[in-house]
C-alpha cells in the first residue's frame, strides 16, 4: 500500500501542506505548475483589479483548457502510435509472406537447376551415343 506524504509547498508566496499519495516531487511539480500559471496572470494587465472569485474563475478555466489541450494531444499520439503499430504488424504479415515467396522460389530455382543438370547430362549422354553409332 502506498504511504501517504505530506509535503510543504509554496504557492503564491503562501506555505500549503498537500496530502496525497504522490511523490513529493510530484506534488512539488504541481505547486510549480500553478505558480507559473499564476505568474502569467499576474503579468496581465488588470488581472490584479479582478475580484479574487473571478481571478481564481480564470485560472481554473486556464487550467481545465491545458488539461483539455493535453489530452487532445496524447489522444492524438495514441491515435498515430495504434496506426503506426498496425503499419509495423502488416510490414511484419508481409515480411513473413515475403519470405515464404523467396523460400517458394529458391525451391523452384533448385529444381530448375536440378531438371537442366538432368538435361545436359542427358544431352552429354546422347551426343555420346550419336558419336559411338556414327
Amino acid at each position: 500500500m502506498k504511504k501517504k506524504n505530506d509535503v510543504e509547498v509554496l504557492i503564491d508566496g503562501r506555505k500549503y501542506t498537500l496530502c496525497g499519495f504522490e511523490s513529493p516531487e510530484y506534488i512539488q511539480k504541481i505547486a510549480s505548475y500553478i505558480n507559473r500559471k499564476l505568474a502569467e496572470f499576474h503579468k496581465q494587465e488588470g488581472y490584479a483589479r479582478l475580484d479574487l472569485d473571478l481571478r481564481n474563475t480564470l485560472l481554473a478555466i486556464n487550467i481545465a483548457d491545458d488539461y483539455y489541450k493535453e489530452k487532445k494531444k496524447a489522444s492524438e499520439y495514441r491515435t498515430e502510435t495504434q496506426l503506426k503499430d498496425k503499419m509495423v504488424l502488416d510490414m511484419k504479415h508481409e515480411i513473413i509472406e515475403l519470405q515464404d515467396t523467396i523460400k517458394k522460389l529458391e525451391k523452384e530455382r533448385d529444381e530448375f537447376h536440378d531438371s537442366v543438370e538432368k538435361l545436359e547430362k542427358k544431352q552429354v549422354e546422347l551426343e555420346t551415343r550419336l558419336k559411338q553409332k556414327r
